[in-house]
């Protein structure tokens, strides 16, 4: 009966069950009882009746959900036929092989395909059901799709279940605070509850052995009902020992209103240490974000060119004149940082890129016969992999031409969506070197650091504030001159190196002395373009514990001479 009762439910919705195939889309037809029952649902109404009907919920519910997110899991799936098979260890093209091999056995097909056709149905209820309501993301006006993540479920069934009045307290990911996919669960704790304490940690003492010791995770604990204004935080603590004592005069609280004008899209809680870095953070706002189209840089960033799954079948492994780049491949100014895995023959795409283009360009329908494809020119990448407790987060190079890049980077669209002059670039690209100077400094990367844990994506970058310099700011060509320095040292940046005025990529330096202090000069003149004091670029370049002091010694030397006037 009760499985009838939620049947009925999965139907208001209009979901239906979706065989997987072994090639094509998936087959729909209606769901039935015993798909509701394979589900071995668990209905709290009923278990707990007086509880939910009469009192109106639980007065305290504590708890330490799933941290992962409700997909299928591929080579997981196939460890159990294979052994040997490691998550991370094979080549895309040789696990595609053995996949294919094991999928040969019937019964480890039939197993596949039934896993598989377990989660689009409910994957479905979760985003469509009311109870579901805040796990689809709006950022920006818009809504974008994501794949359920179980922590996020879980904290809105404990608000859910919880009553007016009662308490919550959850174990989650830092993600909580920070991603994309829960801004609308953190609108829900600061409209719907009163945030208590958020207390986060950094697992480098195996306060879960499990796992990573980078990984970040909080105690977050709320009390239904209300608004928050303002909340006690504490974050990157060691010793759970520290939670005893929280909160505590030491302990910063943050404003809920200074949140929304730092990300104002996002609502994404910083991760505040001291009150010098919210000290900081308000004189950021003062400069434009990345994305202001008015008066910042309005840059677009694409996230994924070529995805390293499904694109597969076009990469070869001997060399040809288009390289694909994936995260691992660049550095700061380096886009030779390690060699290429793989390959794309040019003519299998061109088109299919060409045909992208166009779908964004007002005005057009049909592709132009000259007209070129992001890719044929000079463009900006940063690594979308990079965790705020690695040694550097912001990690950006501009790519040769002719490079395609996977999804494990994020670049920018070069050429005008103007229909008329489709050919032409959106920046010049002495625009585009003094971009990737603001974004390698490490004033950039300590705003960022504040604000993400560990997929680098457009979520975080168009809300991050960088100065929009014109041609006539006097750090302009000192900052073009050693960008263009640092990046064009081998010979297909040398039509970038004569178009900024450095010649060619002879010019460029290779000496590890020489890139230092060259980067040691763009960080100080950076920092004084973001109007720091030596006391606070000195508190930015402390929050760095895995850079060499020797390293940020020089960028605030640097900091000092600019200042005297010896850096121009």
């Amino acid at each position: 009966m009760l499985n009838e009762i939620l049947l009925d439910d999965f139907r208001a919705l209009k979901i239906q069950y979706e065989q997987a195939q072994l090639q094509g889309k998936a087959v729909k037809r209606p769901l039935g009882t015993g798909d509701i029952e394979a589900l071995t649902p668990f209905h709290w109404g009923y278990e707990f009746d007086e509880i939910i009907e009469t009192r109106g919920g639980f007065d305290v519910i504590i708890t330490n959900p799933p941290w992962e997110m409700f997909q299928t899991y591929e080579k997981e799936f196939f460890q159990q036929y294979d052994a040997l098979i490691q998550k991370n260890k094979l080549k895309i093209t040789h696990w595609k092989k053995q996949r294919q091999t094991l999928m040969e056995d019937t019964e480890i097909r039939e197993a596949w395909l039934e896993y598989a056709s377990s989660f689009p149905h409910v994957s479905r209820y979760f985003k469509l059901a009311p109870q579901f309501m805040n796990q689809t993301p709006r950022v920006g006006g818009k809504r974008f799709g994501n794949k359920p993540n179980l922590y996020i479920l879980f904290t809105e069934q404990c608000y859910n279940l919880v009553r007016h009045g009662g308490h919550c307290g959850i174990v989650l990911p830092s993600g909580i605070y920070t991603d994309a996919p829960t801004v609308q669960m953190r609108e829900m704790l600061f409209e719907k509850t009163g945030v208590t304490g958020l207390f986060g940690f950094e697992n480098r003492k195996k306060i879960f052995e499990d796992v990573d010791s980078r990984f970040k995770f909080v105690v977050l604990t709320f009390e239904k009902g209300g608004q928050t204004e303002r909340f006690p935080a504490a974050f990157m603590r060691h010793d759970v020992k520290d939670l005893e004592h929280f909160p505590n005069i030491d302990d910063i609280e943050i404003n809920i209103a200074l949140i929304r004008q730092l990300s104002p899209d996002s609502h994404s809680i910083p991760e505040f240490k001291t009150g010098q870095d919210i000290e900081i953070a308000e004189k950021m706002l003062q400069i434009p974000l990345l994305a202001d189209n008015d008066n910042g840089w309005g840059l677009e960033l694409y996230g994924e060119e070529l995805n390293m799954t499904r694109a597969s079948g076009y990469f070869k492994e001997y060399a040809t004149d288009f390289p694909v780049y994936v995260g691992g491949m660049i550095w700061h100014y380096d886009s030779h940082y390690a060699t290429p895995r793989y390959w794309v023959e040019e003519n299998e795409l061109r088109r299919s890129f060409l045909e992208k283009r166009v779908k964004r360009i007002s005005g057009l329908s049909t592709i132009p016969p000259d007209m070129r494809n992001d890719y044929e020119a000079y463009r900006l990448a940063i690594r979308k992999i990079a965790s705020n407790t690695n040694e550097r987060t912001l990690i950006t190079s501009l790519l040769p031409r002719n490079a395609l890049a996977g999804n494990s980077l994020s670049v920018n669209f070069p050429l005008c969506m103007d229909s008329q002059h489709y050919n032409d670039l959106q920046f010049e690209y002495a625009d585009t070197l003094v971009l990737a100077a603001l974004l390698n400094g490490f004033t950039a990367d300590y705003i960022l650091r504040a604000r993400m844990t560990t997929v680098l994506n457009q979520f975080y970058l168009y809300q991050l504030p960088v100065p929009h310099l014109s041609q006539d700011d006097p750090f302009f060509n000192s900052i073009v001159r050693r960008a263009a320095q640092l990046i064009c040292t081998a010979p297909e940046f040398d039509d970038l190196a004569t178009e900024v005025g450095l010649g060619s990529h002879r010019n460029g330096v290779t000496d590890s002395a020489g890139r230092a202090k060259l980067r040691a000069e763009l960080d100080g003149i950076i920092a004084h373009i973001y109007s720091l004091t030596e006391e606070e670029f000195a508190y930015v370049l402390s929050t760095f514990p895995l850079v060499a002091e020797p390293v940020k010694e020089a960028a605030l030397e640097a900091y000092r001479d600019v200042e005297r006037g010896v850096v121009t």
